[in-house]
């Protein structure tokens, strides 16, 4: 494609392996250019993939960084000499990531408020206010293509959706990729855009390759939570209002708290002007969902009986006479959560191991190692996160008697917040008591769940009952 440009300005191209000056007009010079230009192209793309190749084995063997921004909550700090020896003896040193004292905190508590209900949106509000600076602000200097004008939900979300937090080193999450220019002129050329990389070409290292923000628990928890949304039927937009924690007219005592017993959506409020009711409408199901087979057109609650049933419990159960037993049911359910918890991890362990061996035994068949590469992986990735489970599993008394009183306590004056004090007090205390309720239109009964918690520390499994509510 040179070639006609030096022709249209008079410059005469030699080529060696023409012996001589390339004539336009001679056939054979066009052809042999162009089975030089191939050749070269051919090249190039086989170098790229041994680079490429080469970089996901250090990735997946060494957990190599691979250079480029750090991750916000990260830093890259100096590595001691370089691996390769030429390299070393050039000067150049290895470059690994470390925490971040100060961002580091924030990371966690971006996945901490997903998982507690709150959208990305909402979080990046709650930043803002805080006064803690956005990715771009913290340095801008690596940041030079943004404006540092404040949390975003995009930034909220790429951070939700980084699988490094997890401390395992990710290459090739996006790549490069040539597009035409012009696709009704392929003379015009290519031009390269990143984008984002298919799973099967995305590589994770065998082993931890620097300190985890999260746990592969949160982190897997969270994804398989955004996968949920975004099947659940809704669209985006609406998915974004419902989660963006903006100030609405009316106060929603149960506001992301009730969940349709047909088909688990959370419902949502819909005031009258005979009362305020939350409802769940089959409308908005994905088209061929389960749930639509038996799904009313609408299923409907009212929320004053259903405040003063779920008050009359709370109110039970915290009552000075009540709160000794309410105290022992919730370090039981510690206990029995735990368990149950351990014997999933050992589950696991135990599924990821064989796994393992039949890999093994397949390579020891006479199975090419490189085609069980990804699924050694997978298994690997599988043990280490069972056996991080058991390794940092709670002691069996998580909170003590004790501390359960005081959490109790610091809930503050609930006789108060449940008979005369105002909406916004009493949705504090259902916030604070981790209300989740789930509504049968059937036996128009209500399931309740309250998991207190204390110092970020939940009381798992909670007290549950059954409230009668008449939705009328």
């Amino acid at each position: 494609m040179i070639a006609p440009r030096f022709g249209a300005y008079g410059v005469d191209l030699w080529v060696p392996e023409l012996g001589g000056k390339f004539d336009a007009r001679n056939p054979s010079h066009k052809m042999l250019m162009s089975v030089l230009g191939g050749m070269s192209e051919s090249e190039r793309q086989h170098v790229q993939a041994r680079v490429r190749a080469a970089m996901d084995a250090q990735v997946v063997n060494e957990g190599r960084h691979q250079g480029g921004r750090a991750p916000y909550g990260y830093v890259v700090v100096d590595g001691g000499p370089h691996p390769n020896p030429r390299k070393a003896a050039e000067g150049y040193r290895l470059r690994v990531l470390a925490l971040d004292e100060e961002t580091a905190p924030v990371v966690r508590r971006i996945f901490a408020e997903y998982l507690d209900g709150r959208g990305d949106r909402a979080i990046a509000n709650g930043l803002n206010r805080d006064g803690i600076p956005c990715p771009s602000a913290r340095r801008p200097e690596q940041n030079t293509h943004r404006l540092a004008d404040g949390w975003q939900g995009s930034t909220v979300r790429s951070i939700l959706e980084n699988p490094r937090y997890t401390g395992y080193a990710f290459f090739g999450r996006c790549a490069k990729q040539e597009t035409l220019l012009d696709p009704e002129d392929v003379g015009a050329g290519h031009v390269v855009r990143f984008r984002r990389a298919s799973a099967d070409r995305v590589v994770r290292s065998r082993t931890s390759a620097h300190p985890a923000i999260v746990s592969v628990e949160e982190f897997t928890e969270t994804q398989l939570r955004r996968r949920t949304k975004a099947a659940g039927g809704l669209s985006s937009g609406a998915r974004k209002t419902k989660r963006a924690g903006r100030m609405a007219k009316h106060t929603y005592l149960f506001r992301s708290r009730i969940r349709c017993g047909v088909c688990t959506r959370k419902m949502e409020g819909s005031p009258r002007k005979h009362g305020m009711y939350y409802r769940c409408p089959a409308r908005t199901l994905a088209p061929g969902s389960p749930a639509l087979a038996e799904h009313p057109a609408t299923v409907y609650i009212r929320e004053e009986p259903l405040r003063d049933a779920v008050n009359g419990w709370i109110g039970d159960l915290l009552a000075p006479a009540n709160v000794d037993r309410t105290v022992r049911m919730l370090v039981e359910s510690q206990r029995g959560r735990r368990q149950v918890d351990i014997e999933q991890a050992r589950r696991r362990l135990a599924d990821a191991q064989a796994k393992l061996r039949r890999f093994q035994d397949a390579i020891g068949a006479g199975i090419e190692p490189d085609a069980l590469v990804d699924a050694i992986n997978q298994a690997q990735a599988d043990k280490a996160s069972a056996q991080a489970a058991l390794d940092n599993a709670p002691a069996p008394d998580t909170l003590g008697e004790a501390e359960i009183h005081a959490m109790i306590d610091s809930l503050g004056d609930v006789r108060t917040a449940l008979s005369g004090g105002s909406r916004d007090k009493l949705a504090e205390l259902y916030a604070a008591l981790r209300l989740e309720l789930r509504y049968d239109h059937e036996k128009e009964a209500v399931d309740v769940t309250a998991s207190p918690q204390v110092n970020s520390v939940r009381v798992r499994g909670g007290n549950r009952t059954h409230v009668r509510c008449i939705p009328a």
